[in-house]
């Protein structure tokens, strides 16, 4: 006969099983992967709807987002390949989570700097879309394979 286990717990013992420090690191990985992934996909095309850009211009952003969907590819790399003198001093993970943060800080400063308006800049807002959408990806995949292994 199979026993009833109790899964009932009370609102405080879950507030307190929040409040441990790996479970907060984890949330704060979770939330630092989410906002790249909110900016390519809705703030983006809004931001460029309002500068006044051509909807047919708008949807090639889309593409920037395919990082996400071809991540596959390149997570065995990260998996695997180390950056030199990072990963001997963070190690694997950290490292790919420090070099694809930094990557996101570069992007989004980028994007932030130009003018979508002025034609010439439009580039230049593309290529920070391209390359916030790849280093965010990045991000997760090295997040998930630190969580798996933190876990």
């Amino acid at each position: 006969m199979l026993k009833k286990i109790d899964t009932q717990h009370s609102w405080k013992e879950s507030l307190f099983a929040l409040m441990q420090k790996d479970v907060m690191y984890m949330l704060l990985l979770g939330f630092s992967a989410g906002l790249p992934l909110l900016l390519i996909f809705s703030s983006l095309s809004l931001w460029l709807v309002q500068a006044g850009i051509e909807k047919s211009a708008v949807t090639y952003f889309s593409w920037a987002a395919l990082g996400y969907s071809f991540k596959f590819v390149w997570a065995p790399l990260v998996d695997s390949l180390p950056i030199p003198f990072l990963t001997r001093f963070l190690g694997l993970r950290r490292s790919w989570l420090l070099v694809s943060q930094l990557s996101i800080v570069v992007a989004v400063s980028i994007m932030a700097c130009t003018n979508p308006a002025v034609e010439d800049q439009l580039v230049y807002m593309a290529l920070g879309a391209v390359l916030l959408g790849f280093s965010s990806a990045t991000q997760d995949i090295s997040i998930d394979a630190y969580r798996i292994e933190s876990v």
